[in-house]
């Protein structure tokens, strides 16, 4: 027997502790070759008074291991806490967020009995980056942040994951008919990375209508690849459609380390009343022998979980009123499976694992820097902040601009009301002043904007923050306003 690989685990908050223990003593039935460190996230820890939820202990423990096993944890709400999901995510670079979606009928009731989708999903940036502020008495902003990198290696992770699993097509998700530039961003990387895998079909959906077609035709999908807020959302959706949200894991990848969780939360509501379902657990805990070089245990759990279900062992959130007996209880249905490792499902699909490719996965996914482009300063968007309408400010501002720069548009939250606004546009306290090159070479300098800042501030107007307007080889980079 080969040397254990250690692993860090942290049992988590709420029903975190009841189903990582069932899958721990699973993974110990199986004998599995691991060697678990227990290391401290979440609410105890927030309670310490250390605001990221993350043990200094346990970042040590990871770093070192370079995976982790986690139960699902609780974020307080308000003040100055930080999710500790994506601080671990971001933190230790795991770009990419896996999570399959299987249906178990007849075995556990649906409505989709073919569902067999992953959804990848990118896992760093996006508005989960976090970058939030008041910048008014009325408006709030929060930062979407896409870079060329990020959809990058997400996109070629997907299409490497869906050619290493056998699957047959990948369908990209996005809003790049109104986030041009972000999205749109996402969408063009996707059309670009495509041509490079011609055995594999390909698609894009808008997203609101790509969730409608998952919630109502998910068999037409198999692997799905979309920004990180869709993904969250997108994948919460396909897990539901098996029959429970409580069946789903899934795994976060990065270079140097990857972490698996259930998708779930810590459902405070029934914790310590054992009866959660651990089958998120167990199915993260597959996926993670699987990337650790242990697929003959993945395997062997797997498929005593599809025995046990198959013979109608069930937790509270799958229990059918027609089934016989009652439900189980978490310490149950992992005894359970114990008792049917070494056995092989006969109407489910025997789950085979091999090894882990997700080394080469990860490998495609590189991300190689290009030469940079050529960039020129054109203008720049001042934010202010304004109680009236833009009858009162557009005097004012029109007074700041010279022969260098010259005032092009006033918008609020994004819809020009100067010039030619229409009087039935509601606005909020918060205007965006575009200013432009007055020369059509447009060879203006960061001087030109500092002391169109100072002219504003002699003006007495309230400025929140400033976007430079820019343009890399020739092309615009910052959108029109709505109406422009």
């Amino acid at each position: 027997m080969s040397n254990p690989i250690p692993i860090s685990v942290a049992l988590g908050d709420g029903i975190g502790p009841e189903v990582t223990r069932a899958t721990l003593q699973i993974l110990a039935a199986a004998d599995a070759r691991i060697a678990p460190e227990e290391v401290e996230l979440g609410e105890r820890v927030y309670r310490r008074g250390i605001s990221s939820g993350v043990d200094p202990a346990a970042w040590e423990s990871i770093r070192r291991t370079r995976v982790l096993l986690k139960g699902p944890l609780t974020t307080p709400q308000g003040g100055g806490f930080k999710s500790v999901n994506v601080t671990l995510r971001k933190a230790l670079g795991l770009f990419a967020n896996v999570r399959p979606a299987v249906s178990y009928s007849p075995f556990v009731s649906t409505l989709h009995p073919k569902l067999d989708v992953i959804v990848v999903r990118e896992n760093e940036e996006d508005l989960y980056a976090g970058i939030e502020h008041r910048q008014t008495d009325e408006v709030m902003q929060c930062l979407k942040l896409i870079s060329r990198p990020g959809c990058e290696r997400i996109v070629r992770y997907a299409f490497a994951l869906a050619r290493a699993h056998g699957r047959r097509k990948v369908t990209c998700m996005t809003k790049d008919n109104i986030m041009k530039m972000t999205d749109g961003l996402f969408s063009s990387v996707f059309r670009e990375v495509a041509r490079d895998y011609p055995d594999l079909a390909t698609e894009h959906m808008i997203i609101d209508i790509g969730a409608a077609r998952l919630a109502d035709t998910p068999e037409r999908f198999d692997v799905i690849v979309t920004l990180n807020l869709y993904g969250d959302i997108l994948s919460d959706i396909a897990a539901q459609l098996t029959g429970s949200v409580g069946l789903a894991g899934s795994a976060n990848i990065g270079s140097q380390a990857a972490l698996f969780e259930a998708i779930h939360g810590s459902a405070p509501d029934i914790a310590g009343r054992g009866i959660a379902n651990p089958s998120g657990m167990i199915l993260s805990a597959v996926m993670m022998l699987s990337h650790i070089g242990q697929p003959d245990i993945a395997t062997a759990i797997h498929n005593a979980w599809l025995c046990a279900l198959e013979d109608g062992c069930h937790t509270a959130d799958i229990h059918r009123q027609a089934a016989v007996g009652r439900p189980l209880r978490t310490d149950e249905f992992a005894a359970a499976i114990i008792d049917r490792l070494g056995q092989a499902p006969q109407a489910l699909r025997k789950a085979v694992y091999h090894a882990e490719s997700s080394g080469s996965v990860a490998a495609a996914a590189q991300y190689e820097r290009p030469a940079p482009l050529h960039k020129a300063l054109v203008g720049v968007d001042l934010f202010v902040h304004f109680r009236g309408g833009p009858g009162g400010l557009s005097p004012r501002v029109q007074r700041l601009a010279n022969d260098r720069l010259k005032l092009s548009m006033i918008t609020n939250r994004g819809v020009k009301v100067w010039p030619d606004g229409l009087p039935e546009t509601f606005c909020t306290d918060h205007y965006r002043c575009r200013f432009q090159a007055s020369t059509p070479t447009g060879d203006i300098q960061q001087n030109d904007i500092i002391e169109l800042l100072q002219r504003m501030q002699h003006e007495g107007l309230d400025f929140i923050k400033a976007e430079t307007l820019c343009t890399f080889d020739g092309v615009p980079g910052y959108a029109l306003g709505q109406g422009q």
